[in-house]
């Protein structure tokens, strides 16, 4: 196995010798750690930050979701075009197994009312600290040795070349196994910064653009902007509760084709456009919209326990000298943000048609520009293509290198999925190197 990506070095920097060497320390890097670290296998684990788990600690920060109660069969499907792909991980470490794992450590779960899986006390750091305690500890295993402050800066010949921020530390590593879990280009101040994107293109291994996932959007104002001040300056920041948001058929389907995502909840306004749970189960739809077309809308429900006909006849009921949003809050309970969206989104002429007015609170369109910046999103789509990795996660061609976590091409909403998912994938890299070893 012989790699280049022309980093020259010196005869006398020293080269560790190691079994296995992983190269990210988020929950991939770290659950294919354990697996090989409890079989006895030496593991050197390398994270250019100062600590691992930087981002698995922020995402727990306000409740840590470790996974989803869910059936396995509707949990498959979260994961949409690669749900056969990663169905497969998740035979092996599913949901029960990630609250059994958990268990393991001491620490206790519990499902929340949304089906959510949480940690009895809510937070990532004693979970984390109990997991570093059993890698540097495990019983009867091998403990795994932990170099931080090294950023890797891809091969040179059959070396893996770490450079160290540090005055000292290690700047080649010869394994007999690699694991590449460099998660993918959000949050990058946490580590993950995507620099490994152009490493393993100059390999020939396939990597599809990175892009923002789980995000928010940018909406396309009345005249091409956001946000008009006014709405901005009230609304900016307050929940949108009790509604459901669709995303209808694709152009060119017959009329009445079921919407490809339909789903009741909340989210977020704010200073540019939206954000929030619904809109992260939303994005990939509106994401690809939004390349094919140019253009993207979600169609909001704003009264979905009320139907069309209820609706017409109470906003036709007379009002006197009421003003139409006095009205509305009155008969409706149409106020706040709600009632600023539809000011916002509907012209003088459609407000003044009852039946147009009924029409858009049930169906009020909410048109999109663009989804915000890969670095500010929960996670990344596109990545390592899964179609070069066999079914073991081991890059086609090149024999002893695996890949594993966010940074391969698939993507899922928030509530568990995401860890789950990565976690799963650290634990079907570190079998398969424990079996090839």
């Amino acid at each position: 196995m012989t790699f280049s990506n022309d980093m020259p070095l010196r005869d006398e920097t020293p080269v560790l010798q190691a079994d296995v060497a992983i190269v990210g320390g988020g929950p991939a890097g770290l659950m294919a750690a354990e697996v090989l670290s409890r079989a006895g296998v030496g593991v050197h684990l390398f994270d250019a930050m100062p600590s691992v788990g930087r981002k698995f600690l922020l995402a727990g920060k306000g409740g840590l979701n470790l996974t989803h109660s869910e059936p396995s069969e509707l949990f498959r499907t979260r994961f949409g075009q690669r749900e056969q792909v990663v169905g497969a991980w998740l035979e092996d470490m599913g949901a029960q197994a990630i609250r059994d794992w958990a268990k393991g450590l001491g620490i206790q779960t519990f499902v929340g009312t949304s089906g959510r899986v949480f940690p009895e006390e809510m937070k990532a750091a004693p979970l984390l600290r109990a997991w570093l305690h059993r890698l540097r500890h495990p019983d009867g295993g091998v403990p795994v040795q932990f170099h931080m402050r090294h950023r890797w800066r891809g091969w040179s010949g059959e070396h893996l070349v770490l450079e160290p921020t540090a005055a000292h530390g290690v700047r080649r590593v010869q394994a007999r196994a690699t694991l590449l879990a460099l998660g993918g280009a959000s949050w990058p101040h946490l580590g993950s910064d995507g620099a490994w994107v152009p490493l393993l293109q100059a390999q020939g291994i396939t990597v599809a653009p990175l892009q923002a996932a789980n995000c928010g959007f940018d909406v396309l104002g009345r005249e091409g902007q956001d946000w008009t001040p006014h709405f901005r300056s009230r609304f900016s920041g307050q929940p949108l509760k009790s509604v459901t948001v669709r995303v209808d058929a694709e152009v060119g389907q017959p009329d009445g084709a079921p919407p490809r995502f339909f789903r009741q909840g909340e989210f977020v306004i704010t200073e540019t456009g939206i954000e929030g749970s619904l809109v992260y189960a939303a994005a990939a739809f509106l994401r690809e919209d939004l390349r094919r077309r140019g253009a993207a809308q979600l169609v909001l429900d704003l009264l979905p326990h009320k139907t069309p006909e209820q609706l017409l006849a109470e906003v036709g009921r007379p009002r006197g000298s009421r003003s139409l949003s006095s009205h509305l809050k009155s008969r409706l309970g149409i106020e706040g943000v709600k009632m600023g969206l539809v000011h916002e989104l509907c012209t003088a002429q459609e407000m003044a048609d009852l039946a147009g007015l009924a029409m858009a609170l049930k169906q009020l369109k909410l048109p999109l520009r663009q989804p915000r910046p890969v670095a500010e999103a929960i996670s990344t789509a596109g990545g390592v293509a899964l179609e070069a990795l066999s079914p073991e996660l081991e890059v086609r061609g090149r024999p002893g290198v695996y890949c594993a976590g966010e940074m391969l091409d698939w993507e899922a909403p928030t509530g568990g999925y995401l860890l789950t998912a990565c976690l799963a994938s650290g634990w079907r890299a570190g079998q398969s190197i424990l079996k090839n070893l």
